[in-house]
């Protein structure tokens, strides 16, 4: 066999290597969600047996397990599966699309645009709910706007967007200490609640947004997916490759915004989960192939971990976002000092 042939082998055991890899994976994420998910409906101040929580899901009335099944611990792991995956989803698009690890919506201040939209709402506007999660969808669209008009110049440049975007992030936290100082006392509770990232309070009837955003979007995102993979390796390359890089760009950067700006409108802006999602499932999978549904997974997966722990594993309650915090804030300070010893920053 010629020495062409044994390549082609090579490279198509790879492929297969990566192809099994990658069910694998995926298969032990679905896997995993579906038991927290459980542990999330069976877990809480009186623990009810698997066969209470399904009889209860299924519409039979069950004395004192319906109300709590499916009033407040389905909506609550509902929110958890929807938003983590979409906060997943969203940050592996942007990390891909601008070949950056620092580039996700928490970093480049589009969650802090929305959420300074809905702290406005909160303490100045004394919104409804309703209205708020408009006000947070929008402000993070515009954030995002105004960031890439400001990034575009004579020519896109990444690194220009990643400072723009912290030098946003920092403005709009000032933004937010400053209405949380003028707030009446009422409303502190509600504005700390949404900011930290939180599934206490969610029902059912706020789900379908998100739900529709998620279902839509994924599958465009997806189709996208091999055009992603060719901008990660250059704009003259996916050029030459007949891939619009300012087109596929545009597109995906918009879906990511809409799937994260949804998600915070629902849940507030749970910390590091778009950080996260897209590094653990290259890790667990490598690259070479698209790994938009593994980070989803990791995404929704490190969500309900996180609220189980929140929830049950110290002596007091602490929403989501506080946990998800303390795990991803080692985790940039690790990648801040692995890229400047690469001397990436």
């Amino acid at each position: 066999m010629t020495n062409s042939g044994h390549q082609i082998q090579f490279i198509q055991a790879g492929v297969q290597k990566r192809r099994h890899r990658f069910i694998v994976v995926t298969s032990i994420l679905t896997v995993l969600a579906c038991i927290l998910s459980f542990l999330m409906l069976m877990l809480g101040n009186t623990i009810y047996p698997v066969s209470d929580v399904f009889h209860a899901l299924m519409g039979e009335r069950v004395q004192g397990v319906s109300f709590a099944v499916n009033k407040i611990r389905l909506p609550r792991m509902v929110a958890g599966i929807l938003a983590g995956f979409a906060f997943g989803v969203g940050g592996y698009i942007f990390q891909t699309l601008l070949r950056n690890p620092l580039a996700n919506p928490n970093v480049l201040g589009i969650t802090s645009g929305s959420s300074a939209a809905a702290v406005f709402c909160i303490v100045i506007l004394h919104a409804s709910n309703t209205f708020v999660a408009i006000a947070s969808i929008i402000a993070g669209l515009v954030t995002v706007l105004i960031m890439f008009v400001l990034a575009k110049g004579k020519s896109f440049s990444i690194g220009r967007l990643i400072l723009i975007g912290i030098g946003i992030q920092a403005m709009l936290e000032a933004v937010i200490s400053y209405l949380m100082l003028v707030s009446s006392q009422n409303d502190i509770g509600t504005v700390l609640r949404w900011l930290s990232g939180s599934l206490n309070g969610s029902q059912l009837s706020e789900m379908p947004p998100l739900a529709i955003t998620v279902l839509l979007l994924t599958p465009l995102a997806m189709g996208f997916s091999k055009h992603m993979s060719i901008l990660s390796l250059g704009e003259q390359t996916a050029s030459s490759l007949g891939v619009s890089p300012d087109k596929t760009r545009l597109i995906l950067i918009i879906v990511a915004v809409l799937l994260v700006a949804f998600a915070t409108s629902t849940t507030g802006p749970i910390a590091f989960i778009s950080f996260l999602a897209g590094p653990i499932a290259n890790r667990l999978i490598g690259v070479g192939t698209s790994n938009l549904i593994p980070a989803g997974l990791v995404g929704l997966n490190i969500v309900l971990m996180a609220d189980l722990i929140g929830q049950f594993a110290f002596p007091y309650r602490y929403p989501v976002g506080v946990i998800t915090g303390l795990i991803g804030a080692p985790y940039l300070i690790y990648l801040l000092i692995k890229m400047n010893r690469k001397g990436e920053l």
